[in-house]
């Protein structure tokens, strides 16, 4: 059996065993074999086969997969549904205090309680949200 041959075989056996367990790092060494058996059926010999094999895996496994993991585990740039509001600014249309309140953020109003029980924050103050709890914004005023 030709060398490009086994080469192939032993490419789409590390693919299939990636598939399965997503290391990356299988799929990378199936490539260098793949790349291997392209330098076998243009004829070289099996030593520099073998060269070619080893310095792709370790190029691959050293230089690719750690940006590829960099990438995979990544957090989302974006934060969604109420999330998101941590962090914005809000109006005050009526007067905020340790247990009631009422805040316009982004359009919408919003219930609202001081992040501090003793503050009292008056209509029309810019203050920001610090949490969520249930449908009421715990906010504090802006300095």
């Amino acid at each position: 059996m030709d060398s490009w041959i086994v080469w192939l075989i032993l490419a789409a056996a590390l693919g299939v065993a990636e598939i399965f367990t997503l290391t990356a790092a299988l799929g990378l060494i199936s490539v260098a074999a793949l790349l291997t058996a392209g330098t076998a059926a243009v004829g070289l010999p099996p030593a520099l086969q073998l060269l070619v094999f080893v310095l792709t895996s370790i190029a691959g496994v050293v230089v690719i997969r750690p940006i590829a993991q960099r990438h995979i585990q990544q957090a989302p740039a974006q934060r969604f549904g109420v999330s998101a509001l941590v962090g914005k600014s809000a109006y005050v249309t009526r007067e905020v205090t340790g247990r009631d309140g009422r805040v316009r953020i982004g359009g919408e109003e919003w219930s609202a309680r001081a992040y501090d029980d003793t503050l009292v924050i008056p209509v029309g103050a810019t203050v920001d949200v610090f949490e969520i709890e249930g449908a009421t914004a715990l906010v504090y005023p802006r300095e």
